[in-house]
């Protein structure tokens, strides 16, 4: 009986212990990669998805303005009710007399009356405007809106790059404030080991309450800075989520990969002088203006246009009931050709500001080149002295790992080396970060 009560249990306990790892591993936080929070981030950014929609705005507008080019097509009808009907009225001999038999007859030989109209008119019709001399400007406004387009699209592809760069910042800064809570929870456990070493040696008189205050104090200020950085890093989170769109509630960073290699200063400037955002936006603008001008000069050509359309009436007399007809349409408004002149002269001012717009712009990525390659090879030198710290760091740890093994060094001798890995690895993520950023910066001047 007892057997047959074990044996259940025990294919239970079975159970119950391979399902243990089950549960264990589906419970596991996969940890989120930069180029994970990047691409989240760019699928998500509502502020992203609005440079988007501009696009295709711009987009629609130059769909809208073609349409311009064919003829313009309107229908109308009315409906009128006649409370008084307009006659025609021919009095008795109007038209003389006619003599026949030795008799006067006259003509008409009585008051004759012709209605014009009927009570109920009702009249609809379709006209085609195609126009001919306008043609002209309507290409060029197409030729705007194209560049109007094309603005956007450079506009999004600097929005993106923006959001990339601040994902990294927020994704390094919550590295960085990592390593430093582990640098300040070492130096806390270090500064209680050392209060308790005191207060064991006030309590054999071997030493005075001021170092206890001095160390009481050196612990409120660790946790007051350990308590900064926590509030730190849960700024950084809240905006990471909020550029990502991720609603999790806690975020497992992975580590990061090492950035690319950067090539010359050459090969930056002469790919940024082409390939800029910035002087792509600028070298538009100045084009925009240039068509903007021809556009106005082309306002001063006369509107001319042909006409076609067929017009049904019934309620008037005088008029047929179907009429399709076909002609020509001109018209020249005289004051816009003394007004268009001040049009013409701002937008020559505009073309002149976008010129000087464009050549500071190219100076300006010039510059910013050279010195964010500086900066980079300034980073590089950081992070090779930074690793160096890194490794002999960790090699310190191991050594006093090892001396704790064979008790020669005390626990406080571990903190303390902990605490200043964790601040050499702190160092070399900020270097790590600032190196990242000029290549990045480096990447975007030059348009790649």
């Amino acid at each position: 009986m007892k057997t047959k009560l074990i044996l259940p249990i025990l294919i239970v306990l079975a159970a119950v212990q391979v399902a243990a790892p089950v549960r264990l591993y589906a419970q596991q936080v996969q940890p989120l990669t930069l180029e994970q929070a990047v691409e989240k981030a760019l699928q998500n950014n509502h502020l992203l998805n609005v440079r988007k929609l501009q696009v295709t705005e711009k987009e629609a507008k130059v769909a809208e303005d073609r349409i311009k080019r064919f003829p313009v097509a309107s229908i109308s009808s009315a409906y009128q009710y006649n409370a008084n009907l307009g006659q025609l009225v021919i009095e008795q001999g109007s038209f003389g007399t006619l003599p026949l038999g030795g008799t006067s007859i006259a003509l008409p030989n009585e008051e004759k009356t012709f209605p014009l109209g009927k009570h109920h008119n009702f009249n609809a019709g379709v006209t085609l405007y195609q126009p001919i001399t306008q043609l002209g400007k309507i290409k060029t406004g197409i030729e705007v809106a194209q560049t109007d387009a094309e603005l956007a699209r450079h506009e999004q592809s600097r929005a993106s790059l923006q959001i990339r760069q601040a994902i990294e910042k927020l994704y390094y800064g919550l590295l960085i404030t990592q390593k430093q809570q582990d640098e300040a929870n070492a130096k806390i456990k270090l500064a209680q080991m050392r209060l308790y070493d005191v207060e064991s040696a006030l309590l054999s008189g071997k030493t005075i309450d001021v170092n206890k205050a001095g160390l009481q104090a050196n612990i409120a200020d660790e946790e007051q800075n350990l308590l900064k950085l926590r509030i730190q890093t849960e700024d950084y989170t809240a905006d990471l989520k909020q550029l990502t769109g991720i609603e999790t509630d806690s975020l497992t960073l992975a580590p990061v990969a090492n950035a690319g290699v950067p090539g010359t200063l050459d090969s930056y400037l002469t790919n940024a002088a082409t390939t800029n955002n910035d002087i792509k936006i600028a070298n538009l603008t100045e084009i925009k203006t240039q068509k903007a001008i021809r556009a106005a000069e082309q306002g001063n050509l006369p509107d001319i246009g042909l006409v076609a359309g067929y017009s049904y009436q019934t309620g008037n007399l005088l008029f047929p009931n179907n009429n399709p007809f076909v002609g020509a349409q001109f018209k020249w408004n005289i004051q816009d050709l003394v007004a268009n002149k001040q049009v013409i002269r701002q937008r020559h001012l505009l073309r002149e500001q976008a010129r000087e717009n464009l050549i500071n712009t190219q100076n300006q990525v010039k510059n910013d080149v050279s010195k964010t390659h500086r900066k980079l090879t300034q980073a590089t030198a950081l992070i090779a002295v930074a690793e160096k710290a890194v490794k002999y760091r960790t090699e310190e740890l191991k050594v006093q790992t090892d001396k704790q093994a064979s008790g020669l060094n005390l626990e406080a001798d571990i903190l303390s080396t902990r605490s200043l890995l964790a601040k050499a690895e702190a160092d070399l993520l900020a270097a790590q970060l600032n190196y990242r950023l000029a290549y990045s910066d480096l990447q975007r001047l030059a348009g790649e």
